[in-house]
């Protein structure tokens, strides 16, 4: 309990003022400045919230990110710590594809609009639509860009591994990029749906071999659904409920990864 204390006090406030630190520069039109933020704050409020809670990432496999280009990264969800594994310790430049309904948190909301994330509304189709629109237009002149999605819409509550949305693999398809497949092992025995308990631990953050999309049609959506869903289910060592992860010893200043 002391320990979610601990974060629930110092992790937000950080995050607050880094967001703030992103909208203010985004409304002074200060474009250079809102670019360096925006990739740095949201990696610092992350490791934030690794380092209060006492959560050491472990990386496997991050040699699948090497190749230039843009990629759609896809990752199963057990735990808000997902995101905080992925924002802390992704190496290369990303946009996050989320629930609209994480718009309306003050301050984080705008800042993360500010930063072209993207919002999908799961509720109106045709707004889930235009946000992939948006989504495909951002990669395409992103660079190295990478797109993270959670195709399972939301965390599983028991840590088994939920069917997949088809909105990912059809953005892969319409870009023409590989599909990255992502293991996230541990973030439910951290934090887990419906828990605001925080218990300190190993997250593991397991990257496969890209999944080509090349000879690819909207048609061969289910088979690439298929595919990257099994690469996931192999890393992660099933569908059901993964093993407590290990401890870990007490955190070090700075030991977010």
């Amino acid at each position: 309990m002391i320990r979610t204390v601990w974060v629930l006090i110092i992790a937000p406030l950080v995050t607050a003022l880094l967001a703030a630190q992103i909208v203010i520069a985004d409304l002074l039109g200060l474009e250079r400045a809102l670019k360096r933020y925006c990739f740095r704050n949201p990696r610092w409020s992350a490791r934030t919230f690794l380092w209060t809670s006492g959560v050491e990432v472990r990386i496997d496999g991050v040699e699948h990110l090497g190749a230039p280009g843009p990629k759609v990264l896809v990752a199963n969800h057990e735990s808000w710590f997902d995101v905080f594994a992925l924002s802390g310790c992704m190496p290369r430049d990303y946009r996050f594809v989320i629930k609209k309904e994480l718009e309306k948190v003050p301050i984080w909301g705008r800042a993360w609009r500010s930063c072209g994330h993207i919002s999908v509304d799961r509720q109106n189709r045709q707004s889930a639509v235009q946000s992939l629109e948006r989504a495909r237009a951002l990669s395409g002149v992103g660079g190295d860009l990478i797109m993270v999605v959670f195709p399972e819409g939301t965390r599983s509550r028991d840590g088994a591994l939920l069917p997949f949305k088809k909105g990912a693999f059809v953005l892969a398809l319409q870009l023409g990029v590989p599909v990255v497949p992502v293991a996230l092992v541990g973030g439910r025995h951290i934090m887990h749906k419906g828990d605001w308990r925080i218990r300190s631990g190993v997250l593991r953050m397991i990257f496969g071999p890209p999944i080509p999309v090349a000879g690819l049609t909207h048609g061969d959506r289910d088979e690439l659904v298929s595919r990257t869903r099994a690469a996931i289910v192999a890393m992660r060592g099933g569908e059901g409920p993964t093993a407590a992860p290990l401890r870990r010893p007490p955190p070090r200043m700075g030991s977010a990864a």
